[in-house]
């Protein structure tokens, strides 16, 4: 069973260190109970392998694609990582001590496939993203709102001018960002500025 904690605090006792680790929204008592859990393994994220957080991203993802598909979560893991070697081009690696990058990239690909195939988030998938950017493309691409990842429209972030036939005009140099009625109808009434604020999101010049 892998688990993403913080330390909150640490004592040295003489013999060695005692911590103190926080499981946010996790209850985990029973488990530890009923299967006699004693020991465990403390792997130090120390910023150049992959991130604690990078880690927590990718497998929540990976969990609501699971519930979404039904496959196990370890078994999807696998899969995932054989259609992003395809996609990429690159070698097998591991979640637990993969590089930043490895990981960011594998982040990216099971974000876009959530999004090719409509997979509802437990999350905003801005929040679960490294790739910002590479996000909001994909958004836009697939036709799914940057917010909360239903199905969206064009919203032009870079205002279009009055007067302009925005059917006729070449707007390819305008921001764009991919937004539902709902979240467009909203980003209207508060503007830009404090819709990017928000929701942390925000429009980009978008090329097929």
């Amino acid at each position: 069973m892998w688990e993403y904690g913080q330390i909150t605090q640490y004592r040295h006792n003489g013999e060695g260190i005692d911590l103190v680790i926080h499981l946010p929204d996790k209850s985990i008592v029973d488990s530890i109970t009923r299967k006699h859990v004693s020991n465990c393994t403390l792997q130090y994220d120390d910023g150049r392998h992959i991130s604690a957080e990078q880690r927590k991203k990718a497998y929540a993802t990976i969990a609501d694609i699971a519930v979404y598909t039904g496959y196990m979560p370890e078994e999807l893991k696998e899969i995932l990582k054989y259609i992003h070697m395809t996609r990429n081009d690159c070698k097998y690696f591991s979640l637990s001590d993969c590089s930043m990058d490895t990981a960011r990239e594998y982040i990216n690909t099971i974000l876009d496939i959530a999004l090719e195939y409509g997979v509802p988030l437990s999350d905003a998938g801005s929040n679960r993203t490294d790739d910002i950017s590479h996000y909001l493309y994909q958004c836009i691409r697939h036709g799914k709102c940057a917010v909360c990842g239903d199905y969206g429209e064009i919203h032009h972030w870079d205002a279009v001018g009055m007067g302009n036939d925005r059917t006729s005009m070449d707007d390819s140099g305008h921001r764009k960002i991919c937004l539902c009625r709902k979240h467009h109808t909203e980003c209207h009434q508060i503007g830009s500025q404090s819709f990017e604020e928000r929701y942390k999101v925000y429009g980009i010049i978008y090329t097929e």
